[in-house]
């Protein structure tokens, strides 16, 4: 099972037409896939809060936006998700690789990896953490609920996930 390609699948499945994304080994192989799909607008940036706004421009366009990281850019997006995205109620789906977990090599990884999960709570931004086998449908269903609620919705993929290769 190749973990990249049932949240590839889920996006698809999702109708997800546009995505902005910050670099990650974790999601190469993904932003792959996606900068390679001629039904979805790819645009690489260089900071989270950048594609946070520019997935709301790409909402009020009439797209259907991702914004893919790393959760050590969690902190950097903070601000433009509270007083954008949630203050407006457009609706984002953030895939982000969450490192600094059970097994996570880099030790500089660790502080954030513990604070992802409590920030979101703290933003009330509902996550969840599939495993690959069930990732193409929770990828879809994060999603609709982001749409149905007009509302920021997370899809942590921790080391276990990748791992599943």
């Amino acid at each position: 099972m190749n973990p990249s390609l049932t949240v590839y699948r889920g996006l698809k499945h999702a109708g997800i037409n546009f995505a902005t994304s910050v670099p990650c080994v974790n999601l190469q192989e993904l932003l792959a896939m996606i900068g390679g799909d001629p039904n979805i607008i790819h645009l690489p940036v260089t900071r989270e809060e950048e594609g946070v706004g520019i997935c709301a421009g790409a909402w009020m366009g009439g797209r259907r936006p991702a914004l893919l990281m790393q959760n050590s850019g969690l902190g950097n997006c903070i601000n433009a998700l509270a007083s954008l995205d949630m203050l407006y109620g457009i609706p984002l789906l953030m895939i982000i690789s969450h490192r600094g977990g059970v097994g996570e090599p880099i030790i500089g990884q660790v502080p954030m990896g513990r604070l992802t999960v409590p920030l979101l709570d703290a933003m009330n931004i509902s996550h969840c953490s599939p495993n690959p086998v069930a990732a193409e449908e929770t990828v879809t269903r994060a999603w609709e609920r982001a749409a149905k609620e007009r509302k920021t919705v997370a899809v942590l993929l921790d080391l276990g996930f990748w791992r599943s290769k």
